[in-house]
């Protein structure tokens, strides 16, 4: 007789917005002391351990299993009125991507084993820093009413660095989901997004996700969207990504209020590039939207910007991984294939069509995006110059926003003068090109474009100090001005009141020159102070200085204004009277003996003492404003002489002075790369 202890565990499974209740009974043998005959209905070929699972279902199967199912059969074909094309908006960590991840999973569109945090977020840079920089696209099918619905989801990044890859999402969209975090509120980068999706006639869904969080106040924050942004919040959603609280409501929110698309698949074929990359055995990948007619697979597509034309080798969906279909139509997002060799054959913005059966018009594209910070990359070793050019182009085709020219250097050598949108884009850029196409680079000081008036009312514009005209030459010189807006917000659980931080801030704001435009207070807690200071001022450690003064309760959006005239001048640095083009930078007057001062007393570290005296000189025009001295290495020349008259030695004396004053004369000092790269460093900090 064998004896069999069991273990019995019942438990009971309310799935999420359903009330049918699922009953799980496990059965488990912990231990039998005997083996069983092989007769026996229990009978195993492991006599150590035997599981018995059956499961009893009362009711219908739960709302997430009829998603996940759905799911599963994405690429089934539905009709045009089913399709919604929406994105996601909100400020930086207000949970996007969490959001985007549980859509994807609540849908069936990811299975559970493969999931992940940040999903859509597939570069190791996005998941190392948690923010997302690419905007991603995910095909999902979501049954409403028994009917079903193909949504094409976009996820966006939130930093205001990477506005344009928002930008370019919301004109292949017809809906957005303004995500608000319901603890912190409205934010800066919230009010950038929302304008612009306005701009792009957008149906708007405020969405206050976070909602689990013990300091979340969503009645507030619905009142603050109300009277900051304007859109009513009566329906505003209130969900919690990470607990998958409210994401059904959200889902059918999209299928009832995003309106579909236009019906236009009998036109001939007009299909938007809103993004690209490139791969090495594939060529150009270029994603698209289809706005009218239809694209199928071995269609002679024609590119109507760069006015080439290629086979459709692969067509298909991105769910979120490649799925390949037959045929795509009017309001439906995909990837296309052609073997495009040439990155500059399919651009961001360019219209796609028929080679036999052209659109008469081309579809209005995007407006170019403006660059605000440059500087020079270099590489350390020349020979990777045309490496360098290449990835270049490679990355542009990823990154719309990235511009760059040819740039030669006496100190650096062949390079690139590249413009970035911000700070945070001008970093990601270069990691991307360390990381990705394995260069060694050297960055110089982030600049701003000057606009210079000459004596002949010639306006010239310049980002390299090297290019400034002479001050004889020039009547004036203008800066780019950009108005920010710093929300100020406190929580009631630090009990803080805005007006422990507003002085720091104004005194930041002050000491950057800049000028001060209005404070309005949004709600009890919450402020508004909006400046405007010249761009060069904020290309620096200005974030930083921000956070740090807040505590990290200030949040900024920033928008160019235009040039205004400032009083700058172009500081030099002579290295033994000869001029080093590569330190010069351009300053404000007031901060030229500061920035000169430090950079003199930097390069004195730095360059290695020689036979002679080297003076190393800040210069302002002809006027030396900060000046240091790099002694000379002396040679004992009086050892030999052990006694004897004085004369003999004041002649040797008198003979070293000579030598060392011809070979000053002649002498050239050889400034050490490691000093440029210090002294880089220390110009990214001290402008």
């Amino acid at each position: 007789m064998a004896s069999i202890l069991l273990s019995l565990n019942t438990q009971t499974v309310l799935p999420l917005h359903t009330k049918t209740r699922t009953t799980k009974t496990t059965l488990k043998v912990l231990r039998f002391s005997h083996k069983l005959p092989s007769s026996s209905p229990f009978y195993c070929n492991h006599d150590t351990r035997l599981h018995l699972r059956c499961q009893t279902t009362t009711g219908t199967p739960s709302t997430a299993d009829f998603a996940v199912a759905a799911g599963q059969d994405r690429l089934r074909k539905v009709p045009i009125k089913n399709i919604r094309n929406f994105c996601i908006i909100a400020h930086i960590d207000h949970g996007k991507s969490t959001l985007a991840d549980k859509l994807l999973q609540m849908t069936g569109t990811v299975q559970k084993r493969e999931m992940k945090e940040q999903f859509l977020d597939n570069m190791d840079l996005e998941r190392e820093r948690g923010i997302t920089i690419k905007l991603q696209a995910a095909r999902m099918r979501s049954v409403y009413e028994n009917e079903g619905y193909c949504l094409n989801l976009i996820d966006t990044p939130g930093h205001v660095d990477f506005s344009y890859e928002v930008s370019r999402s919301l004109a292949a969209c017809e809906g957005a989901l303004l995500v608000v975090d319901a603890s912190q509120g409205v934010e800066a980068q919230t009010l950038a997004n929302v304008y612009l999706a306005l701009e792009n006639n957008l149906e708007i869904i405020p969405v206050l996700n976070k909602i689990d969080l013990p300091g979340a106040e969503p009645d507030r924050v619905c009142k603050e969207i109300e009277e900051v942004i304007g859109l009513d919040c009566s329906n505003a959603i209130h969900c919690s990504a990470k607990e998958g609280i409210g994401i059904t409501e959200i889902l059918n929110a999209i299928v009832e209020r995003v309106p579909p698309p236009r019906d236009t698949a009998a036109m001939p074929l007009r299909a938007l590039i809103f993004d690209s990359y490139y791969d090495p055995y594939r060529g150009v990948i270029v994603y698209f939207r289809v706005i009218d007619g239809n694209i199928k697979k071995g269609d002679r597509i024609y590119f109507m910007a760069s006015e080439k034309d290629y086979y459709a080798d692969e067509i298909g969906v991105l769910s979120p991984n490649q799925m390949q279909v037959e045929e795509l139509y009017a309001g439906e997002v995909g990837y296309l294939s052609a073997s495009i060799r040439s990155v500059a054959d399919a651009r961001v913005g360019d219209t796609v069509t028929h080679y036999s059966r052209k659109a008469e018009q081309s579809l209005p594209g995007y407006e170019e995006a403006t660059p605000m910070v440059f500087c020079g990359l270099f590489p350390v070793d020349a020979d990777q110059f045309s490496e360098l050019r290449d990835a270049l182009e490679k990355l542009q085709l990823n990154d719309a926003a990235l511009k760059f020219e040819p740039e030669t250097s006496n100190a650096m050598g062949f390079g690139f003068r590249c413009g970035f949108l911000g700070l945070l884009h001008m970093e990601i850029v270069q990691e991307r090109l360390e990381r990705e196409y394995n260069l060694s680079l050297i960055t110089t000081a982030p600049s701003v474009v000057y606009r210079v008036t000459c004596v002949d009312d010639d306006i010239v514009e310049c980002s390299n100090p090297s290019l400034l005209p002479e001050p004889g030459k020039r009547r004036s010189i203008e800066e780019p001005f950009v108005k920010f807006c710093l929300l100020l917000s406190s929580t009631q659980i630090e009990m803080l009141t805005p007006k422990d931080y507003i002085g720091a801030l104004m005194e930041l704001a002050q000491e950057r020159r800049g000028e001060f435009k209005e404070m309005k207070y949004i709600t009890e807690n919450r402020a508004s102070i909006t400046y405007e200071l010249p761009l060069a001022e904020m290309v620096g450690d200005f974030f930083d200085q921000l956070k740090s003064r807040s505590k990290g309760y200030a949040s900024m959006e920033y928008t160019f204004v235009g040039y205004k005239e400032s009083d700058l001048i172009r500081l030099d640095i002579q290295i033994n009277g000869d001029p080093v083009e590569p330190l010069a930078t351009i300053v404000h007057k007031d901060k030229a003996y500061s920035v000169g001062r430090a950079l003199t007393q930097k390069l004195k570290e730095l360059i290695p003492r020689q036979m002679f005296k080297v003076p190393i000189q800040a210069c302002m025009g002809a006027k030396v404003i900060a000046s240091e001295s790099l002694s000379a290495i002396r040679k004992d020349v009086l050892a030999k002489c052990y006694g004897g008259d004085i004369s003999r030695k004041k002649k040797l004396l008198k003979k070293q002075a000579a030598g060392k004053k011809r070979m000053k004369a002649i002498g050239k000092v050889d400034v050490p790369q490691e000093a440029f790269m210090a002294v880089l460093k220390l110009e990214k900090e001290v402008l």
